[in-house]
């Protein structure tokens, strides 16, 4: 019991570091990236130096091209938030402005538990899932904790005590409902096709040929999902909720780690999203043709570890080119768009995969 116990302990914080990282990680790629799409330099001035008697010269001449490269941009965002004023206005709810921010980064994280990053691995004679929770219904217990991640959102609106914020929070409310509905319906058709929602077990039945994976069986499903989860992360180009330059983001009133963490949830989020799909659409852990026998048990785990988070990598570039591609939808635009398009084909891919499905069992 107690060394099961240490296990998904360990489990679980492999996961977070990762997680964490990675979300800090894409604070300098999407600086990086928009720059040389939009043929700039980029950020480059962020560097700081050291004293002699903690490595002087070698030290800083380090510092400075690390600087160069942006890379300390990172480490100065969190700094400045560290120690900016935490500011609550006078007409707000002090308890749900605190909590807020909070339940949007818990439920995201948490989410990951039920993420399968890898299959078996033999330790000590102990066979351990590289998942932390293995759940029979796990794809379910990920959309749960998605949808209440937005009372965060909502709550950030509400209780800032400005007619803005909460604009932001009821435009985020009528765009996760819009679209989480058609996230939901469109994974109908992967449950039906693989007759279960244990994401591992998903995973498996996809194989190692891309031809058996998910995003050929459910060409429909996926662009939809992918479509309506990119929504979810209220990212450009639906980023209505946050909307900058109109001054009615959610977050309006927040400062320093509060807003912190609201600004670490987007990117959590975008890798949650890049993850589940992985997972359905596009063999999770599984290496392109590589045969379940070619290596030891521990080595084929550690190459879908590989497998996994270069997949994951993938989609994280592919969302932030999205977003410094297209632009803003109006918000009209939005709402039809949930609405009229990918909820309909959501509802039409359900009776197609029924048919197909009966064709071809």
């Amino acid at each position: 019991m107690v060394t099961d116990l240490l296990i998904k302990l360990a489990l679980a914080g492999t996961v977070l570091f990762a997680v964490l990282n990675l979300a800090g990680i894409q604070t300098w790629v999407e600086r990086k990236q928009s720059a040389l799409m939009q043929d700039r330099v980029g950020a480059n001035r962020a560097y700081f130096t050291v004293p002699w008697w903690l490595g002087g010269a070698p030290v800083n001449w380090l510092l400075r091209k690390l600087g160069g490269l942006g890379l300390l941009h990172p480490l100065a965002d969190i700094l400045k938030l560290l120690t900016k004023e935490d500011f609550i206005p006078a007409t707000g709810n002090r308890v749900l402005h605190a909590i807020a921010p909070w339940l949007s980064v818990f439920f995201a994280l948490i989410a990951f538990a039920a993420i399968p990053f890898g299959d078996r691995l033999m330790v000590c004679g102990r066979t351990i899932e590289l998942q932390v929770a293995h759940l029979d219904a796990a794809l379910l217990y990920v959309l749960a904790l998605a949808s209440i991640g937005t009372y965060g959102v909502i709550l950030a609106g509400m209780a800032s005590g400005s007619n803005l914020a909460t604009l932001g929070g009821l435009r985020a409310a009528s765009q996760m409902l819009a679209y989480e509905i058609a996230l939901g319906v469109s994974l109908i058709g992967t449950i039906v096709w693989y007759g279960t929602l244990d994401l591992q077990q998903i995973i498996r039945l996809q194989g190692t040929s891309p031809l058996g994976w998910g995003f050929v069986a459910q060409p429909i499903g996926c662009l939809i999902f992918m479509t309506a989860a990119l929504a979810e992360t209220k990212r450009v180009p639906f980023d209505l909720p946050e909307g900058e330059p109109e001054i009615i983001g959610y977050f309006t009133e927040y400062s320093g780690m509060k807003f912190g963490l609201f600004f670490l949830t987007d990117f959590v989020e975008t890798v949650l999203v890049a993850s589940m799909t992985t997972v359905l659409f596009f063999g999770g852990w599984q290496v392109p043709w590589l045969p379940a026998d070619a290596f030891s048990l521990n080595v084929m785990a550690l190459l879908g570890v590989a497998a996994f988070t270069l997949k994951v990598a993938f989609f994280l570039w592919l969302f932030m080119a999205i977003r410094w591609t297209l632009p803003r939808f109006r918000y009209d635009q939005l709402m039809r768009l949930g609405w009229k398009v990918l909820f309909p084909l959501s509802i039409a891919n359900i009776g197609i995969t029924g048919i197909v499905r009966l064709v071809v069992r």
